[in-house]
């Protein structure tokens, strides 16, 4: 994988840090549909950041000031979603499942007591990766056998070597996750993981991903918030750069020996996680992305 440097590979990501922070937030709030369990997140985040997302007042404030218009709600969704597969492929022994540029990810410490025999990797710049490591071991949270670390340099290492070197293993049942990834990479290098994918993913293999649409890139604003969390990643130097446009994404999949099972856009991701037992909708998401399940 090619990638020109950008941010993540000097300092830790920033995308990483809103997504933890997000989780952090979310654990504590009071509205079910708001409500998320990631309690490892909280004791990712620094301490004096607690007591400001803990306030319902405060963490609202911070959201609208800092924060893309239904960003959060997307990241509460996106996280529960991708939980319950997760989930789904642990207690359905799967052979192995890898997060790509897996930030603050603690889905293999909070369901570890689920999981009998499926090997977890995750995959990072090694700055971030090491600083997840280190707050972990700094709260006394433990790294269980299962989770496996794989720090990779993109601009110098390829993917594939990284992985067979690491003891992930070609031709299993595998869960591939690319959670906020793709549209920070350009073209070539998404060819390039999912030709890596294939290449590994055994009969019943699994991928759920994020993506944004093409439009975004054009600028067409067509989206609920998307001037606003375009410009966002733009300023911190994380530019979006792939996108894949609204109606494709099945052809997109099959040329890359994938079927799809399930297409969620910011209006499904409202209806499933954010409509309360009255039928009203609590929380708007924002609207430049959707998320792919699909199988091999």
């Amino acid at each position: 994988m090619k990638e020109t440097e950008k941010r993540i590979e000097s300092k830790i990501s920033r995308t990483a840090e809103f997504t933890c922070i997000s989780r952090a937030a979310s654990f504590y709030e009071k509205t079910p549909e708001y409500r998320s369990n990631d309690f490892i997140a909280t004791k990712l985040v620094p301490r004096y950041l607690t007591p400001l997302i803990k306030n319902r007042v405060i963490k609202n404030l911070l959201m609208n000031r800092f924060f893309a218009k239904g960003t959060y709600e997307y990241v509460i969704a996106r996280t529960k979603y991708i939980d319950s597969i997760f989930q789904k492929a642990i207690l359905s022994g799967f052979d192995q499942i890898l997060l790509f540029g897996a930030g603050f990810d603690s889905r293999g410490i909070r369901f570890a007591s689920a999981n009998t025999k499926t090997r977890i990797f995750e995959m990072d710049v090694p700055i971030t990766q090491d600083a997840k490591i280190r707050q972990l071991k700094k709260r006394h949270i433990e790294i269980g056998p299962s989770i496996i670390f794989i720090p990779i340099d993109f601009s110098r290492e390829s993917l594939e070597d990284r992985l067979l070197e690491s003891g992930f293993k070609k031709n299993q049942k595998s869960l591939f996750i690319l959670e906020g990834l793709l549209m920070y990479l350009n073209k070539e290098t998404v060819d390039d993981t999912f030709h890596v994918i294939d290449g590994f993913a055994g009969d019943g293999s699994e991928v759920v991903f994020d993506y944004v649409y093409s439009s975004v890139l054009r600028e067409e604003n067509l989206y609920y918030g998307e001037t606003e969390v375009y410009q966002l990643v733009k300023k911190e130097n994380e530019p979006w750069c792939f996108g894949i446009e609204k109606g494709a994404i099945e052809s997109f999949l099959e040329q890359r020996n994938l079927r799809l099972i399930e297409n969620l856009h910011s209006e499904d991701l409202e209806k499933k996680f954010f409509t309360d037992e009255r039928g009203n909708t609590v929380g708007r998401i924002n609207g430049t992305h959707c998320i792919a399940y699909a199988r091999k």
